[in-house]
């Protein structure tokens, strides 16, 4: 996810929409990831019972669509494909090359 600058960290919304991804995956992954997939939901409304999050997320979702804020979902193997290449290009300058 992206470093942002003082403008853009400044605004507790874009703050949280921006450093965040949700999980896509249906009612197995909502199960298995305990609600937790709505990742932006979770960090925007942190006492939102996870139940809910799956019903604030079509709202939150068309919010940003309207004022054009980039909003991060995609699937369970993407999301660790993702981790993983970050931990691998990270780690990089510590393998001996």
């Amino acid at each position: 996810m992206p470093t942002l600058d003082d403008d853009l960290a400044a605004d507790p919304l874009l703050r949280q929409v921006l450093t965040s991804r949700n999980v896509t995956g249906g009612p197995i992954i909502d199960a298995v990831l305990g609600g937790l997939n709505y990742q932006i939901e979770h960090h925007l409304f942190p006492s939102m019972p996870r139940a809910n999050l799956r019903h604030a997320q079509p709202v939150v979702a068309g919010f940003c669509a309207e004022r054009g804020i980039p909003y991060a979902q995609c699937s369970v193997i993407a999301s660790y494909t993702m981790a993983v290449k970050h931990l691998h290009d990270v780690g990089s300058e510590l393998r001996p090359g």
